[in-house]
């Protein structure tokens, strides 16, 4: 399984929603807050590009000596329909300065020294290691996730119900059978679903590969893998 450091550096590098929550830094719309990109450094820090303007650059233009601090909050919302969407959130809490980096015109770019990280997500909630953060690889799926699992929730639908083959007993049977099955979380190391049965029986499954996958090609052949497994359950 992967991590917290990974999981929290797949957040921060990856593509749910962020927010810098600064004390004493209102601003008149929420998106303000919000990087237009966001990097994590080579000793860890996290770099994030702001426009010029915005109301984080003005309160981290005079702060010296790490004296600012401020919140990373992140919020990671499932790509497809699912109860309950909302897949995990962290915190990356520090201390805000200006970056003297060079950014693209019209932009600044914003320093956050990682003091405390703290991720509460599908596989469970804790505090992180900012030193295993900083050693941490994201997971090399997170760019493509939100298409993948989308695919597999137009197109196939079937064979992603069929995977309940797997489960047994939780499976149910008769009126207490799962009748719906929608692909929530995807990274190397296996497919996660959330079933839906009778009376609004709702939990999630994890199916994982036989080795951990490293790019697309990897995963193409492991899902192909996961969905004869389940063919071959069934009959």
């Amino acid at each position: 399984m992967p991590s917290a450091a990974e999981r929290t550096r797949t957040l921060v590098q990856g593509t749910c929603s962020a927010a810098l929550l600064i004390p004493g830094a209102a601003a008149p719309r929420p998106e303000q807050l919000s990087p237009d990109a966001r990097v994590v450094g080579p000793d860890g820090e996290i770099l994030l590009l702001y426009p010029s303007d915005s109301p984080a650059v003005r309160a981290a233009a005079p702060a010296h000596d790490d004296e600012l601090p401020a919140v990373l909050e992140l919020t990671d919302v499932a790509p497809v329909s699912v109860p309950h969407r909302i897949r995990g959130r962290a915190w990356v809490s520090g201390w805000l300065t200006a970056s003297p980096a060079v950014a693209e015109p019209g932009h600044t770019l914003l320093r956050l020294e990682v003091g405390d990280l703290y991720v509460d997500d599908l596989w469970g909630a804790g505090p992180v290691d900012p030193e295993e953060f900083a050693r941490a690889e994201p997971d090399p799926l997170r760019g493509y996730e939100t298409e993948l699992l989308q695919h597999l929730a137009a197109a196939h639908e079937t064979q992603v119900l069929a995977l309940t083959a797997l489960l047994g007993d939780r499976a149910g049977t008769g009126p207490t059978a799962v009748r719906h099955v929608a692909p929530l979380a995807l990274d190397r190391f296996g497919l996660r679903v959330r079933c839906q049965g009778a009376e609004r029986r709702t939990f999630d499954a994890r199916f994982d590969f036989s080795r951990p996958v490293r790019d697309v090609h990897g995963l193409r052949r492991a899902l192909h893998a996961l969905f004869e497994a389940a063919d071959g359950h069934r009959s």
